[in-house]
């Protein structure tokens, strides 16, 4: 039957979302937005001092960026948030110019996205290769974890057995029930036992003061001139690249783990509109933020847009109304969910020695390569960037080592049959002009393409240079076997890449 046959009271059950009449889905989505919601306090407050704001910035950030992703996003349960990967490129804007300035280049940046969105820029996400995947999760993992280092240096004793007793609660409830999250569950049992015991351990609230009062919208307080203009675009358009990769690199790790697909053209235009909205309620701006979405995902199994909505809903009333409870929360408790979240995001099969031994070299360099820069920068775009890189140089070195020629000399010594195979383009054709006996080749020399594909202009270049280096000593060069793709760009460039 037809949707138009439907009944309207048919047709609104089909439109009702899944977590709607299931109470089992939907106690998972409200208590993983908890969970959460919890987990981005710190973080928030931390990318705050960063990026040189108040902590109530950060938090109205992570606030605004989950509430309007869930409704304009393109990835269900991935969590957006104040990251440190946008507050490193936008914090010399806030240093040097102010707090406005800071406002007006979120707002741009969320413009840039929304346009490159449209764009069809999330379609690049299919040249980034498996290998540079992984390096990405695994260099995810590490920075998750060394995260929380700090937070286990210069500390009261007491905070290393709080630590042990979250992980272990984490590690054997969920063996024995998976009702309630182990997270939530790890929070609120370290929670109590710091404040009946009166332990004495750094909590939620030495992080700074929570806000009191709701995020009011309004226009920067900036001239609008080209001058502005021109000092917010270039930070505008650097955050706007990075939130874009980290948010399409997060998506894409969230469809593998949930085996369900995404639109990564609607995830980039509602990063756009997330920051659009962040930057005129005051918000330092952000992207999905990984750490916390793994902990959406893989810890608590959410699945839904309705964990995302309740992560910044839920961070919303726990600072206003629950100000106080919230600040004792050990960072114990915390620190020890992160470590968990660390250790199931990374991918442990890349790196055993059964993996590493089957594995080609080229791919393990990119992993390698993705890790080493995402760790030494604490930037995961500038990882993926460099691995993609990596990954073009050894995929090109690799395709030119199959390019070969063969020669074979006609039996009456009046021509030569050169057998080229493989594919031809910048880096294999490089080295095809010295594979020709230019003096010692008799008059007629047949170039056999039937086995090759032409792919550039430094190819065609280097059949022209071929045939004139022949034509200087009075012999000619036939091309032969060349199919149709090839032969349209020969015939299109030939004897048009050099000087006549």
């Amino acid at each position: 039957m037809s949707s138009s046959a439907l009944s309207p009271a048919a047709r609104l059950r089909a439109l009702r979302p899944d977590w709607l009449g299931d109470p089992k889905v939907w106690r998972t989505e409200v208590l993983a937005g908890l969970v959460v919601a919890l987990a981005l306090i710190p973080e928030a407050i931390s990318f705050s001092v960063i990026t040189g704001v108040d902590p109530a910035i950060g938090l109205f950030t992570s606030f605004t960026m989950a509430v309007t992703i869930a409704f304009v996003g393109g990835r269900r349960a991935m969590v957006s948030a104040a990251t440190g990967a946008v507050a490193l490129v936008i914090a010399p804007l806030n240093r040097e110019h102010g707090l406005g300035y800071l406002l007006a280049g979120v707002i741009l940046a969320g413009v840039f996205q929304v346009a490159l969105g449209a764009l069809g820029v999330a379609k690049l996400m299919r040249f980034v290769p498996r290998s540079v995947m992984v390096g990405f999760v695994n260099a995810l993992a590490i920075l998750v974890f060394m995260a929380q280092v700090p937070e286990m240096r210069n500390v009261p004793w007491a905070v290393y057995p709080l630590i042990a007793g979250g992980l272990a609660l984490l590690v054997l409830l969920p063996r024995i029930t998976t009702a309630v999250p182990a997270p939530l569950v790890s929070v609120v049992a370290l929670t109590l036992i710091t404040v009946a015991a009166g332990i004495a351990v750094p909590t939620v609230g030495d992080k700074g003061e929570l806000p009191s009062s709701l995020p009011v919208p309004g226009l920067p307080d900036v001239p609008f001139t080209l001058d502005t203009l021109t000092t917010v675009a270039p930070y505008a358009f650097a955050t706007a690249l990075v939130g874009l990769m980290e948010s399409l690199m997060t998506a894409k790790l969230v469809d593998d783990i949930t085996d369900t697909p995404s639109s990564k053209t609607r995830e980039s235009v509602g990063q756009g509109i997330a920051n659009i909205v962040t930057g005129f309620f005051g918000g330092m701006g952000g992207c999905a933020v990984v750490g916390q979405t793994m902990m959406n995902v893989k810890v608590s199994g959410a699945r839904t847009r309705l964990s995302t909505f309740l992560a910044g809903a839920f961070l919303l009333v726990l600072c206003l109304a629950l100000g106080p409870v919230v600040s004792e929360i050990p960072m114990a408790a915390l620190v020890a969910v992160m470590i968990m979240v660390s250790i199931a995001a990374f991918d442990w099969h890349s790196v055993a020695p059964r993996t590493l031994k089957r594995m080609p070299a080229g791919e393990i360099t990119v992993m390698v390569v993705t890790v080493a820069c995402v760790v030494a920068t604490h930037n995961l775009a500038i990882g993926v960037v460099a691995g993609s890189i990596t990954a073009i140089v050894v995929f090109a070195k690799r395709v030119a080592r199959l390019a070969d020629v063969t020669a074979v000399t006609d039996p009456d010594g009046t021509s030569v049959v050169y057998r080229v195979t493989g594919a031809l383009f910048f880096a294999s054709s490089n080295d095809l002009v010295g594979r020709f006996d230019y003096a010692g080749d008799p008059d007629k020399v047949v170039i056999d393409l039937s086995a090759a594909h032409i792919w550039d202009a430094s190819s065609v270049a280097a059949l022209d240079a071929i045939e004139n280096k022949y034509a200087q000593r009075g012999k000619t060069v036939e091309l032969t076997g060349l199919n149709d793709p090839s032969a349209a760009l020969h015939d299109k460039l030939s004897g048009e890449l050099t000087p006549h």
